[in-house]
């Protein structure tokens, strides 16, 4: 019986291939690891910008239309400065993002439970937030809380019920939902099927499951038009520069 004879540098290519596979995995994790810490540090930017507008909002005689016209002139100038990523439309959603996330609840972790972290900070004084700390340190405190990407928030503005947008952010936290897995998940009222279910652990696990379509690539993570709006980067870096430069 003839032997079989080894591949010259076959032990080589296995030790090249699990190289490659190491530093892609690396690149791979930073990648996620760099858009995530912007996705933290914007929603903290758009939580400290929707309390400037409430407080604003309030300090108005008429509240209604003095509000509206706030929007509507803050609209226009941030535009001219910084971009789309300031409509109006999203200003209204930062002003509500701060009334959901009140400074006395972004003390506490999505489940309730009183966080024992900087961000307690937040709520030592009466009238909202750190006013003895710098601006950068405000944000990296408050970025702390929001783990999520700023565009899970805006899908989690949509869901009126409390109890269930508690639900959808901390399972979302829990089993690393993606954007589009915690979007499926609303969509399809898992909260109200979980809660009406006789096994609620194995209605959680099967929310926990993926699909194909559910998992996003670094990439796609990076070029989130969020992100790219709040570096000012939406044209500059459009698909096609990006695809163009990366050939």
């Amino acid at each position: 019986m003839a032997k079989k004879t080894k591949r010259p540098g076959s032990s080589l290519e296995v030790h090249y291939e699990s190289v490659l596979g190491e530093i892609s995995n690396l690149i791979d994790t930073a990648r996620r690891s760099a858009a995530r810490s912007v996705n933290c540090i914007m929603t903290a930017a758009y939580w400290l910008i929707g309390r400037r507008i409430v407080e604003s909002d309030q300090k108005g005689e008429k509240r209604a239309a003095y509000g509206e016209e706030l929007l509507e002139r803050l609209s226009a100038d941030l535009g001219k400065s910084y971009g789309r990523g300031f409509s109006r439309q999203n200003l209204q959603q930062m002003r509500q993002f701060y009334l959901l996330y009140i400074p006395e609840q972004i003390c506490q972790t999505p489940s309730g439970e009183s966080a024992r972290t900087p961000d307690a900070m937040i709520c030592q004084t009466p009238s909202g937030i750190l006013q003895t700390l710098s601006a950068e340190l405000s944000l990296a405190d408050i970025a702390r809380r929001f783990s999520l990407p700023w565009s899970a928030y805006v899908h989690l503005l949509g869901v009126k019920n409390e109890h269930a947008r508690k639900f959808y952010e901390t399972e979302a936290l829990r089993g690393g939902w993606s954007v589009r897995q915690l979007d499926r998940q609303i969509n399809s009222q898992f909260y109200e099927r979980t809660a009406l279910s006789r096994n609620k652990a194995a209605m959680l696990s099967r929310g926990e499951k993926a699909l194909p379509e559910d998992r996003v690539h670094p990439a796609e993570e990076i070029k989130d038009p969020f992100v790219l709006e709040f570096l000012g980067l939406k044209d500059e870096y459009s698909d096609r520069t990006i695809q163009g430069r990366a050939a």
